[in-house]
């Protein structure tokens, strides 16, 4: 039987320090993705210091809900979905961020609704290379391409979403800092076409994660401040 020794001292740390570099933006909410570090424990500790959830189960939605973390602060981003765990999320107030075009009619066939607040998940495609542990970006199924973005949007919009969000994830356990900030501009960019195509504002922006941690001897730590600060610049 494998025995795990968490450091809790040290993961207090680093998630403050990743906070405060990420708080020069209003209303920032770091989202940890429970299929990282599934343990109820650990959830509680991230709680306490301000952290919401991304789950793509339903047995992570519970974790997460018994961990003290609920409502929006849970982004629920899901594939290959049964219909019971949609309903779970939106009876939970959690934020339902959409992988398919072909999940909203499905979606709303579910519930008999599209609920006030929808996020969809982009595949930028050749746009962005992916790294080795997660592929190229065009040959992955996860996401809506760039037509079907402003495609979905139009349709929830005219079925009365009132609230949106746009999300990618695109890389994981990458340590080149530049890379993150490149993704948040490609969403930047696609925000900005969206909003003056289709006449939706985004609430919100949904950067995924992926930053990597120094494995090896000799492997660089992810700066924090230098990703947020690109980040911001590119924001602004």
């Amino acid at each position: 039987t494998p025995f795990y020794l968490y450091d809790e001292k040290a993961i207090r740390e680093n998630i403050r320090r990743f906070t405060k570099a990420f708080s020069i933006f209003p209303g920032f909410k770091e989202h940890f993705a429970v299929k990282a570090c599934p343990n109820p424990y650990i959830l509680k500790i991230l709680r306490s210091e301000g952290c919401g959830a991304d789950c793509s189960s339903l047995p992570e939605l519970i974790l997460a809900e018994n961990a003290g973390i609920a409502g929006e602060d849970v982004m629920f981003t899901s594939n290959e979905t049964p219909a019971k765990e949609y309903i779970y999320a939106n009876l939970k107030g959690n934020i339902i961020n959409l992988d398919d075009i072909t999940h909203i009619p499905f979606l709303e066939k579910t519930l008999g609704f599209l609920p006030e607040i929808l996020s969809f998940r982009y595949n930028p495609g050749p746009l962005k290379e992916g790294n080795a542990i997660i592929g190229k970006p065009e040959e992955a199924k996860y996401g809506l391409t760039e037509e079907q973005i402003f495609e979905a949007y139009k349709i929830c919009k005219e079925k009365g979403v009132k609230r949106f969000g746009l999300h990618t994830m695109v890389a994981s356990n990458e340590l080149n800092p530049d890379y993150f900030v490149e993704t948040a501009t490609l969403l930047f960019n696609l925000a900005a076409k969206v909003k003056e195509k289709v006449g939706i504002t985004f609430e919100f922006i949904n950067l995924g994660g992926g930053l990597g941690i120094p494995y090896k001897p000799g492997d660089k730590a992810v700066d924090y401040d230098y990703i947020a600060r690109g980040i911001k610049d590119a924001y602004d």
